[in-house]
């Protein structure tokens, strides 16, 4: 795991966040539910990439090409973002999707592992905007200790190599501890590889 502390200037993190409100005007933030039990996410998620990870009832866990609420593909992903993936992923090809969390109130996420990709070679890397998240991480078992970090606004965290399948979650949002968004909250930007690239 690294761990890039203020790696966004704040005129950097508003020219994102500017990007990021016009992926979800086009693919609105919906509220996800869990596999099997149909329950409601905490969080507010959606895409941009040529692939969007969702997870419903019905199917699970999973990529697709499209929005599951509107039927339209995802908007593309903001070029700050590739820009970041090319200096920091050290990965031949490019990230196929991008999964905006939307973090408000008393909204979390669990420990967990992002496993639903058919390329694990590739990095993990997200980028936080707004308020500071306790983040949780682990081994890559759910026994392994944890340690918490946190993630600021303009924070970029890339887990791979040892760590690709490292546990981790959001115990909790510090509220109110940056202005970048008028509404309050945080968002995630995740930025994933999902299939295995075509060797030349």
């Amino acid at each position: 795991m690294q761990h890039y502390s203020k790696r966004l200037t704040e005129a950097a993190q508003r020219a994102l966040l500017a990007e990021v409100r016009r992926v979800i005007a086009t693919a609105p933030l919906y509220v996800p539910t869990m596999p099997r039990s149909g329950r409601p996410m905490s969080v507010r998620m959606t895409n941009a990439g040529p692939l969007g990870w969702v997870t419903d009832k019905a199917q699970g866990y999973r990529y697709q090409a499209h929005h599951p609420v509107t039927g339209a593909p995802w908007p593309p992903i903001p070029q700050a973002l590739l820009d970041l993936w090319t200096a920091l992923a050290d990965y031949p090809a490019p990230p196929e999707a991008c999964l905006i969390n939307h973090y408000a109130g008393t909204a979390k996420m669990g420990l967990h592992q992002d496993r639903d990709e058919e390329e694990l070679a590739a990095p993990v890397l997200s980028v936080s905007l707004g308020d500071t998240a306790v983040f949780r991480v682990g081994g890559t078992t759910r026994k392994s200790p944890t340690k918490t970090v946190r993630l600021e606004s303009g924070d970029v965290v890339v887990l791979g190599g040892s760590d690709r399948l490292a546990y981790h979650g959001v115990d909790r949002i510090l509220a109110g501890s940056s202005a970048l968004l008028d509404e309050g909250g945080r968002f995630n930007l995740t930025l994933r590889r999902v299939t295995k690239p075509e060797r030349v």
